[in-house]
């Protein structure tokens, strides 16, 4: 049993103050989930949030000859390797805006990780990103502040908070770090190599787990899946971001559970948990699908 369940059951055996105490900790920890979810409604219609994401296309082959992009303008082109970004090649008349200017003739459109990524509008509604892949490759982004999903969209459906699921969990460094294979939805099952910082074990209902959160920013990501999925949640899985404390401990709050950005669209490629991080039993805590407006699912 968590914490604040452990707090809860106390409250109900001895009433007065105590229970006065346990409500207010699993009342603040039910507000700031809701302001965390209503954080993360607002994010995914956003222009660059994960509704507005339309096209994901990786520009490759002979540089001479380029590409067209579908949805937007303009013939796309690779860099040699070692330079960051895409080259561009448009005309005044298509309207491409890239840094400020409009693009007539050929320009390089720098990549997000270059010092300074390059800005691309295409229209009052069509913007561009352009990113690296782990192979070397870049691909242009297109985000569309009025896409379908926006227009779509209802709600993110998600469980009601439940103290229970805030576990107290262990993080044991690796010696000299590890790794885990992580295949995603549209790489054919091909596997990428993660960093593993260190194993999150605990203890549930007798049974004990081992799971695998790689290097993700500044936090770790733990990518997961259980009984709920392609039942009650979106069939791929989930996302928790987690960070350990220095002495070991580690928080799992499966409250905070939220929805990979595939499930909000097509066009995101997102990772699939590891077989260890693939539970029998069902979190019935968190986000669980993306709703349109008419109360049906947005995505499979």
């Amino acid at each position: 049993m968590t914490e604040h369940a452990e707090q809860a059951k106390r409250a109900e055996q001895d009433g007065g103050a105590d229970r006065s105490a346990a409500h207010g900790d699993i009342d603040t920890a039910r507000a700031q989930l809701a302001e965390f979810r209503d954080g993360r409604a607002r994010a995914v219609v956003g222009p660059r949030g994960n509704l507005a994401l339309v096209n994901t296309q990786w520009i490759t082959g002979d540089p001479a000859v380029g590409q067209p992009v579908w949805g937007v303008p303009g013939v796309w082109a690779p860099l040699p390797a070692g330079v960051s970004g895409l080259s561009l090649t448009a005309t005044a008349s298509e309207g491409i805006i890239v840094d400020g200017d409009v693009v007539d003739g050929s320009v390089l459109v720098a990549g997000l990780d270059a010092m300074q990524p390059s800005s691309i509008r295409f229209s009052e509604t069509l913007t561009g990103t352009v990113i690296a892949g782990e192979d070397g490759g870049y691909a242009l982004r297109v985000w569309d502040a009025a896409s379908e999903g926006i227009r779509d969209f209802g709600r993110i459906d998600a469980f009601p908070f439940d103290p229970d699921w805030v576990v107290e969990a262990t993080f044991t460094p690796i010696p000299g770090r590890g790794e885990v294979s992580i295949a995603h939805l549209q790489d054919e099952g091909r596997t990428r190599q993660r960093a593993l910082p260190g194993e999150i074990t605990f203890t549930r209902d007798g049974v004990d787990y081992s799971l695998a959160a790689f290097e993700d920013g500044p936090s770790l990501l733990l990518v997961f899946a259980d009984a709920t999925n392609g039942v009650s949640t979106y069939s791929v899985g989930r996302f928790l971001r987690v960070s350990p404390e220095g002495d070991g401990t580690i928080r799992l709050d499966f409250n905070r559970a939220y929805l990979p950005p595939c499930a909000f669209s097509y066009s995101f490629n997102c990772p699939i948990a590891p077989a260890q991080n693939r539970l029998a039993i069902p979190i019935e805590a968190g986000e669980r699908m993306v709703l349109a407006a008419d109360g049906t699912p947005l995505h499979d």
